[in-house]
């Protein structure tokens, strides 16, 4: 079938997208192969595609493609999780334009309009991922909050509460004031922000001095309960047992010791908040002071803020400042430089606060999660992240798993009384019901007289849950999904989310399953600018994946993205890499147009120059197969890929195909042309998993195929012996031929012109392909010429071709000096490197051995030189 002159992406892609879904190529059921599986990281479900999805899906689409190849029984589960935090910011924002309030409608409805929502902008990103060539299970596409997921989700609860692991507290947490819901410790991101520092008078009670404390957050005054000075600070020892006024509020607090102040900072002495500061609650809990909260869930300031209540933190800190320095309170200002803690979700500056709250036990489950790392029963590839996970599992705090939001799996926990522990945890309210009943010894109790705590559960105590809860493997642990699937094979995902989800899945697939979730993690890199900088929304500095898809085509994405993209490394992304995948695309479909457009003789025999570069290539293909299975067993798929890409660009385009192409007019072996095409359809198997579409395209274009017949399900060739002689031996004649092709470039010979061969080696390997790719006349072995000469080295023979009469002789003697004065200069600097004593006995052995051979290269060409100035 005959091809278009140019490959168009658009057309080819939506053809062959449609036609493997047609075909359910990308479905999988059990069956008697070995498994290969991946779940996917489910991104947000009302998320769009971005440069990071566009990475991380591409290298788990080359993975699952790969192994589909390679006789695995390939499955990939997509899916999409319900982002508890920013999906119900988006509906409450959606309501307020409405001009609805969530504090006016009731769960059930607010949770109509969540789904609503859902169903509007949910599963968007999974159908841009089909534009990508992602070749998942869609037949098998789950939601964190889809009935069976939501039901695992209370049922992974109930049981680590009956376990004792799971435990209801006061503590202090991360408040976000705008999400109003407290988020975990992992989720707090901590800028630095220009700030001051207040030193405020604190007038000690009953006498006309006071104790200058410095802040950087006077507006929490309100809250202080006492202020706190190191015991071993001699400057305060007269106030020791002492109390002090807070300014402002009037309230009399004592002053307290405590080894936790640090002497050197600020004035010595610590104005105590134990409702508003981690740190002061924990001395507030060893001295038993009381909690204030001043603050509402908006980070108002409530009743307790006297004149201030309602107000904004942020306003009343200036305010309060104002009203300090109006009653001589405020001692002064300093500029102050400190970190913020803010939330990853909506950037709101934190609040800490006090909170019932529930929690995971989290030490118990971690130790077994942090030993199948270190021992290697899960490979972490890069492995340095192995250290970043067992820092974190070593000092690992209990996981606080409640949020204060309606859009989640609501906390199976059922109150019946007003006390602390009047409540049951239950997976129904029927079970919840009996439980109660028993545990008040209340039998009258009905439905009616329970209420289901209000909390949602933390979205990643669903996602946490994904390898086994795909498969329903909570609800039904014996069903034949979970048996053949699980534990999955790879995991791909970013080194953000190690402690979210990664240590997290593990901790889940050991406690429910009794196997780690899979076997290997994939870290793929952050995407940033040229600038270094992440690549983000709000800083603009983000391409359209779609547009780039769009403007090159998925494939060129594909590799231009993988190109630069070794495990766990930062990839600095430069449209640039698109226009290589691009030209690399084109240089394939021009491979495939020269030799569909040859004329093929099946009564002419392969010469010897043909027979000698089969020889070759096919030893080279076998050589660059056992390289990329290497790669990819080490998960360089970026290597893997290069490999792939010089076999195709280098060794099939540019020396394969160019030593058998037939002379112009003339036509090609058919035994010749059908090898190069049996080849060529080799190439296209190894490159399918990074190209899908366009592999695809030629390869029903070399024959017609049936849909058992297609590339996507067809077996890549297994790595065979190899001569690495063979392979060696070419590559001396690719030398041979680039140096003559050199002396015609530089001195303006025509490639079209003769030329006569003189050199010191007895016999080529490939006389034949040397003769027509550099067009030699002759060769005349063992021997050397007395005319002026271009005289090269290979190895250690010597290669020369008599200059051509039409040269100018004098020049060509000057051009020969200069080249032998700058050698000889060279020479001198390397030859006083190695007579330093000092650098050859402590420089590394690779790099004096580096040097020597520089000294031999050196001699070499300088003795050629010096012998070709005699002839000229």
């Amino acid at each position: 079938m005959q091809i278009s002159d140019k490959y168009n992406p658009g057309e080819t892609e939506s053809k062959w997208y449609s036609y493997w879904m047609e075909n359910n190529y990308f479905h999988s059921t059990p069956d008697e192969r070995p498994p290969y599986t991946i779940v996917i990281p489910p991104p947000n479900v009302t998320g769009i595609l971005h440069m990071g999805h566009m990475l991380n899906n591409t290298i788990q689409d080359v993975l699952v493609r790969r192994a589909r190849m390679n006789g695995f029984n390939a499955c990939w589960v997509p899916g999409t999780d319900h982002a508890s935090i920013a999906t119900e910011a988006k509906v409450v924002a959606k309501l307020k334009s409405e001009g609805i309030s969530k504090s006016d409608i009731t769960r059930e409805e607010f949770l109509k309009h969540a789904w609503e929502w859902t169903d509007k902008y949910g599963g968007t990103i999974l159908e841009q991922l089909k534009k990508l060539g992602a070749s998942c299970d869609w037949e098998r596409t789950r939601f964190t909050m889809e009935p069976k997921l939501s039901q695992q989700v209370i049922k992974s609860f109930v049981d680590l509460y009956n376990k004792g692991l799971i435990y209801r507290g006061y503590r202090m947490v991360n408040w976000d004031p705008e999400a109003k819901t407290n988020i975990s410790d992992e989720e707090v991101i901590y800028k630095e922000q220009n700030g001051k520092l207040y030193y405020l008078k604190y007038k000690i009670d009953g006498s006309e001095e006071f104790l200058s404390v410095a802040t950087t957050r006077p507006e929490t005054i309100f809250g202080d309960t006492a202020v706190c000075i190191n015991p071993n600070d001699e400057r305060y020892a007269h106030l020791r047992g002492k109390k002090v006024i807070v300014p402002v509020v009037n309230r009399i607090v004592p002053i307290i010791e405590d080894d936790y102040v640090d002497i050197e900072f600020g004035t010595g002495a610590l104005k105590i908040t134990p409702a508003h500061d981690v740190n002061d609650y924990e001395i507030g809990q060893r001295h038993n002071l009381p909690m204030i909260d001043s603050m509402d869930d908006d980070a108002n300031l409530n009743e307790h803020g006297l004149h201030y209540s309602g107000k904004n933190r942020f306003d009343v800190r200036k305010l309060i400042v104002k009203e300090l320095e109006e009653k001589d309170l405020l001692l002064k200002a300093e500029d102050y430089v400190n970190k913020v803690g803010t939330s990853e979700r909506t950037g709101a500056v934190i609040e800490p606060k006090i909170s019932v709250q529930w929690f995971l036990k989290m030490s118990e489950i971690a130790k077994p999660a942090l030993d199948v790392v270190m021992n290697d029963e899960i490979k972490f590839h890069p492995e340095k992240f192995k250290n970043t996970y067992k820092h974190w599992m070593n000092n690992i705090r209990d996981w606080n798993i409640s949020r204060q939001l309606w859009w989640g799996q609501q906390i199976p926990a059922y109150y019946y009384g007003d006390g602390e522990e009047d409540f049951v945890v239950a997976e129904t309210v029927e079970e919840a019901l009996e439980l109660a009943k028993q545990k008040s010894g209340n039998h009258s109790l009905e439905p009616a007289n329970l209420k289901q705590d209000e909390d949602a559960l933390d979205t990643w105590f669903s996602s946490w849950l994904w390898p086994i809860s795909v498969f329903d493997g909570l609800i039904d642990p014996d069903n034949e999904d979970i048996k053949y699937y699980y534990p999955t094979s790879d995991l791909v995902t970013g080194p953000d989310i190690i402690f979210f989800w990664v240590a997290r899945m593990i901790m889940a697939g050991i406690e429910w399953r009794g196997e780690v979730p899979f076997k290997n993690v994939y870290f793929t890199g952050i995407v940033r600018d040229k600038q270094r900088r992440k690549m983000s929304k709000s800083l603009g500095n983000s391409p359209d994946p779609l547009e780039l898809i769009e403007k090159y085509g998925a494939d060129s994405v594909r590799v231009g993205i993988l190109l630069s993209s070794a495990a766990g490394n930062d990839l600095l992304f430069d449209e640039d890499l698109m226009l290589q995948g691009r030209n690399f695309a084109t240089k394939i479909w021009n491979a495939y147009r020269l030799m569909q457009n040859w004329n093929k003789d099946e009564t002419i025999k392969p010469n010897n120059a043909d027979l000698q570069t089969i020889e070759w290539f096919e030893n080279q293909l076998n050589k660059t197969i056992v390289e990329i299975d290497d790669q990819f067993s080490k998960f360089r798929i970026s290597d893997g890929l290069h490999l792939i890409y010089k076999l195709i660009w280098d060794d099939f385009c540019s020396w394969y195909l160019e030593a058998i192409k037939p002379n112009y007019g003339e036509p090609i072996s058919a035994e010749v042309y059908n090898k190069s095409i049996a080849f060529f359809e080799e190439l296209l198997k190894l490159l399918h998993p990074f190209m899908p579409f366009l592999t695809e395209e030629l390869w029903h274009n070399i024959s017609e195929r049936t849909p058992e017949q297609a590339l996507i399900i067809s077996q890549q060739k297994k790595a065979t012996d190899f001569s690495e002689e063979i392979i060696k031996n070419f590559e001396t004649s690719k030398e041979i031929i680039s140096g003559i092709r050199n002396y015609r470039q530089s001195k303006g010979i025509s490639p079209r012109e003769t030329v006569e061969l003189f050199t010191s080696a007895g016999e080529f390997a490939n006389e034949d392909v040397v003769k027509k790719l550099a067009n030699i006349s002759g060769i005349n072995f063992g021997q050397k010429t007395d005319k002026p000469s271009f005289t090269f080295l290979v190895g250690a023979n010597e290669i020369s071709v008599p200059l051509s009469e039409n040269l100018d002789l004098e020049q060509e003697k000057t051009k020969t000096e200069e080249e032998l004065n700058y050698l000889k200069g060279f020479l001198i600097s390397v030859e006083k490197k190695l007579s330093n004593e000092k650098f050859v006995s402590g420089a590394p052995a690779n790099v004096v051995e580096n040097e020597r051979k520089k000294q031999k290269d050196a001699q070499d060409k300088i003795a050629l030189l010096e012998e070709k100035l005699k002839t000229l």
